[in-house]
C-alpha cells in the first residue's frame, strides 16, 4: 500500500498548512491544520479534516465494513451500518489517542443482538487492523443499537 502527501502551503494556496494526501488506489484526500491565533503562519484555515480526524474516520470505515460484511456473510438481512466514534488525546506530545467509543447503529430486518455483538467483537479481536492498531495506546469500547426495518 502507497500513499503520498504533499504540503499544498509553499504552492500559494489558501492555507498555509493543508495536505493533500494521493493513495495508491489514485484517490485524493485533502487535510488541513487548525487556525493558529497566535501564530497564524503556522495554522491552518479550516477547509479539511485534520489529519487525526482522517485517521479516525479511517478507523470508523475500517471497522464498519468489517461488521457489515461479517453480518452479511453470516445471511442477516442488515440495510445501513454507522458507527459514531468519540475519542480522546493525550495532552502533551505526542498527542495519541488514549480513549476511543465507538457506537454503531445497525439497520436491518430481524438482526440479533448476539450477531452485532459478535460482528464487532470479530472485528476489533481479529479484522480490523486500523482499531487493532490503534488499541496498543487507546482503551477502545464498543456499544450498539439496532434499528428494526
Amino acid at each position: 500500500m502507497d500513499c503520498t502527501v504533499t504540503w499544498t502551503g509553499a504552492a500559494g494556496t489558501r492555507s498555509g498548512m493543508g495536505f493533500l494526501a494521493e493513495t495508491g488506489s489514485g484517490h485524493v484526500i485533502a487535510m488541513d491544520g487548525a487556525p493558529d491565533a497566535a501564530k497564524p503562519e503556522n495554522g491552518g484555515q479550516n477547509l479539511a479534516p485534520r489529519p487525526m480526524e482522517t485517521l479516525l474516520a479511517g478507523t470508523g470505515g475500517c471497522t464498519a465494513y468489517d461488521v457489515v460484511l461479517i453480518l452479511k456473510r453470516g445471511r442477516h438481512d442488515v440495510r445501513g451500518c454507522s458507527v459514531k466514534l468519540s475519542s480522546e488525546r493525550a495532552e502533551v506530545d505526542p498527542k495519541v489517542f488514549t480513549k476511543i467509543n465507538m457506537h454503531f447503529t445497525i439497520t436491518g430486518k430481524g438482526v440479533p443482538a448476539s450477531a452485532v455483538e459478535r460482528a464487532i467483537a470479530m472485528s476489533h479481536e481479529k479484522y480490523c487492523s486500523a482499531s487493532i492498531m490503534l488499541g496498543k495506546t487507546a482503551d477502545i469500547s464498543t456499544s450498539f443499537d439496532i434499528v428494526e426495518a
